[in-house]
């Protein structure tokens, strides 16, 4: 038993203290919580914002030429994955520009994020019966104050619990950034490994982060969820 304890101590040392081992880590969740959070932010308006021309193409057959945009759009950036999204802003759109690699991941990533969160959007607004747009306009709103004062509050209350979990899959779509050489939480972990060739305590840290994070935001939502049911009653 004492030699296992000694050998997990040597092998946690050699990883996270000897050399500092442990900034690496930290670093990288920093990262990968700024480029979360702001991605998220990215997506959701980017996501209303197309929804938003989705759902009033279908409903009134306006906005045609944006719909097409929005289509092809989402067509795109559903059909490819992510990471290749990211090499391609990063090599390629910005391949002669010095730019900021956390900037660069939070464009790709609220991008791609936004093309989910659009059909979210959309969907959430499509429920809402169409006799709450009726009554509206017949209290003299026009479409867009309808949608923004009946259709919308209703709407974001139903996609309230699909957003939450689209922010856990966010975080977890981020550990791909080392692609572009960015310092995330993954490659974090994939830098202390090359450095003591442990590969073990390292990476089983940084999914250990990875599960914790997520087990905590799962909470949240499930608080969450309650707590709307609770108000529907």
């Amino acid at each position: 038993m004492d030699n296992m304890w000694e050998y997990f101590y040597s092998r946690f040392y050699l990883n996270f203290i000897e050399d500092d081992g442990w900034k690496y880590i930290t670093v990288g969740l920093k990262n990968t919580l700024i480029i979360t959070f702001f991605a998220c932010l990215m997506g959701i308006v980017l996501g209303f914002l197309v929804g938003m021309v989705r759902s009033t193409y279908e409903k009134t057959h306006k906005l045609k030429i944006l719909n097409a945009i929005c289509k092809v759009y989402l067509t795109v950036i559903r059909g490819t994955p992510v990471v290749v999204q990211l090499m391609i802003i990063y090599f390629v759109v910005f391949g002669s520009v010095r730019i900021s690699k956390v900037l660069v991941a939070v464009l790709a990533f609220g991008i791609n994020s936004g093309a989910y969160v659009a059909e979210i959007f959309r969907s959430g607004i499509m429920s809402i019966d169409s006799g709450q747009l009726e009554a509206g306009r017949s209290l003299g709103f026009s479409y867009w104050q309808t949608m923004w004062y009946i259709i919308m509050p209703q709407a974001f209350k139903n996609v309230l619990p699909a957003l939450c979990n689209e922010f856990i899959s966010l975080l977890k779509e981020t550990s791909v950034a080392g692609y572009i050489a960015l310092q995330d939480l993954t490659k974090g972990g994939d830098i202390i490994r090359s450095r003591t060739y442990s590969a073990f305590m390292p990476l089983f840290a940084v999914a250990l982060i990875y599960l914790t994070i997520v087990m905590i935001f799962t909470k949240l939502i499930q608080i969450l969820e309650r707590r709307l049911r609770q108000s529907e009653r």
